[in-house]
């Protein structure tokens, strides 16, 4: 199967629209350009905003734009890592999992309206499944499979392999493929809000 190819406009209006009956709230840009941009209009100044390693956030420049301060928010990532006392960042890390915001991507999304996050250290799950109250969750529409079964293949036949290649370059080791998180439906109940802004273009794996 074609892991690569960014699904038609039809077929990503489609997601939309189960993303949508899901419970999530959809949001469709032709461009990463669109895509940053729209992100800077979603989070106010002054908000705490927590991201986890994506490929997707830096190809839409997302990361520089959080590393350069212009922005106005509270940059957690950054605060931890420039602690040095590890009692402190320990603390610090705890903050982040109620982050105002938390931004990161998915690994597959389907035409039904369900998004596949594969993880080896579990440290993104908490604020994906329940703890941060608004997620941005940037997708290229490439991510688009048919099935919820065809996503839980997306990430083992193509996201795994890739992410292992990058695992063994940066570090030297393999990656290990040791959660899933599937997010089915949002409980309205409560209170999140869950933006999938889906992006006419291939972006990250």
């Amino acid at each position: 199967m074609d892991y690569t190819t960014v699904a038609s406009k039809d077929v990503v209006a489609k997601t939309a629209e189960a993303l949508n009956g899901n419970k999530f709230e959809a949001i469709i840009v032709d461009t990463k350009e669109q895509a940053l941009a729209k992100i800077q209009e979603l989070i106010p100044a002054g908000a705490s905003v927590m991201n986890g390693a994506s490929r997707t956030l830096q190809d839409i420049g997302f990361v520089d734009y959080l590393k350069s301060g212009t922005h106005g928010w509270n940059n957690v990532h950054a605060a931890i890592l420039a602690e040095t006392d590890p009692a402190k960042q320990a603390e610090l890390r705890k903050y982040s999992v109620v982050s105002d915001f938390y931004l990161g991507s998915v690994h597959a999304l389907s035409q039904t309206g369900e998004m596949v996050i594969a993880s080896n250290s579990g440290s993104q799950l908490p604020h994906l499944a329940f703890t941060s109250p608004n997620l941005i969750l940037v997708v290229g529409a490439q991510k688009i499979t048919p099935t919820l079964q065809d996503a839980l293949t997306r990430v083992e036949e193509h996201v795994v392999p890739l992410e292992d290649s990058r695992a063994l370059e940066a570090y030297k080791v393999h990656t290990t493929y040791a959660k899933t998180l599937i997010l089915h439906k949002e409980n309205p109940s409560m209170g999140r809000k869950v933006r999938v802004l889906i992006v006419n273009e291939a972006l990250g794996f």
